[in-house]
């Protein structure tokens, strides 16, 4: 197949790509670095150099591709209502990615219990976003509801993510933040207790969910998870792997100060526990890769 996918030199985009051109489809990548245009090519996919913001040109590679990814930005609403319109009665898959950020509470580093899977966006009133995530929510929300309009619709909502990409982009977000202000520190930190709870999953095992949506053709809204851990497990496996004392709680004033308000309340100290049910009941998701705490282990050991 032809595919067109946005974020091709991202973490995720670029991991993507990487295992969809290892499956023999032809990916062309948007990026807005013009620079890293030469390094999509080495890698097997044809640069697209634009921006989320050019709806021409997104329309135009939609509508040339036979099925789109857009990995680029979860929050950019004009990119999914132009690529929406571009796939508009033409049956042609279009797969969004998500974070289950949407998810997240303000438990500022304290456990819940409440689980969601992933038919969570089957009927309305199932969950509430907090109001820092209803953006987010309602763009998922037009994605899905793009089926009405003849496009054949994903959403891949991930998880904490982990593991080296496969892409140009080679570091996720939250765990190497975690690791550098372990080592700023002197000390691995968690928001407030360290109790809550995300969801994981590794960065193999996310390339190979896209590719099965891809070629299964389903649609639907989908949790991209592998496992979970409290915040308390992942710095102390973090502190355990760079040969520094145990982890220390960290003060949401504190933690707001040096992160900013949305990253620390929601990024590390909330509770984004979900399964991702239907993920393997109808794309077959058989997660492979190692655990976050091994992989933290064998990734920082040493210091």
């Amino acid at each position: 197949m032809k595919i067109f996918i946005t974020g091709a030199s991202g973490y995720i985009g670029g991991s993507v790509a990487r295992r969809l051109v290892a499956a023999g489809h032809a990916v062309r990548g948007l990026t807005r670095d013009a620079a890293k245009a030469g390094g999509l090519a080495r890698l097997g996919i044809a640069p697209v150099v634009g921006s989320l913001d050019d709806a021409p040109l997104l329309t135009a590679e939609a509508q040339a591709a036979d099925a789109v990814i857009n990995a680029a930005d979860s929050d950019h609403r004009g990119a999914a209502e132009a690529l929406i319109a571009a796939l508009a009665g033409s049956g042609r898959a279009l797969i969004h990615t998500s974070g289950s950020s949407i998810m997240a509470d303000s438990a500022a580093g304290e456990a819940s219990d409440v689980i969601y899977d992933d038919t969570v966006f089957d009927l309305p009133g199932r969950f509430t976003p907090v109001a820092e995530k209803a953006a987010r929510v309602a763009i998922d929300r037009l994605v899905l509801d793009a089926a009405g309009r003849g496009v054949r619709a994903s959403v891949l909502c991930n998880t904490l993510i982990y593991g080296t990409g496969l892409g140009i982009a080679a570091e996720s977000v939250q765990v190497p933040t975690l690791a550098a202000i372990a080592r700023r520190h002197g000390r691995p930190r968690h928001v407030g207790r360290g109790r809550n709870i995300w969801s994981n999953v590794h960065i193999d095992d996310v390339a190979a969910l896209y590719l099965a949506a891809l070629e299964r053709g389903a649609g639907g809204f989908f949790f991209v998870e592998s496992g979970e851990a409290s915040f308390h497990d992942l710095t102390a496996s973090l502190g355990a792997a760079l040969g520094l004392p145990p982890p220390a709680p960290w003060p949401i004033a504190e933690a707001v100060a040096e992160l900013g308000y949305t990253r620390a309340l929601f990024s590390y100290g909330s509770n984004s526990r979900v399964r991702g049910r239907r993920a393997r009941a109808e794309l077959g998701f058989a997660p492979a890769a190692e655990p976050l705490g091994v992989w933290i282990t064998r990734a920082y050991g040493g210091g």
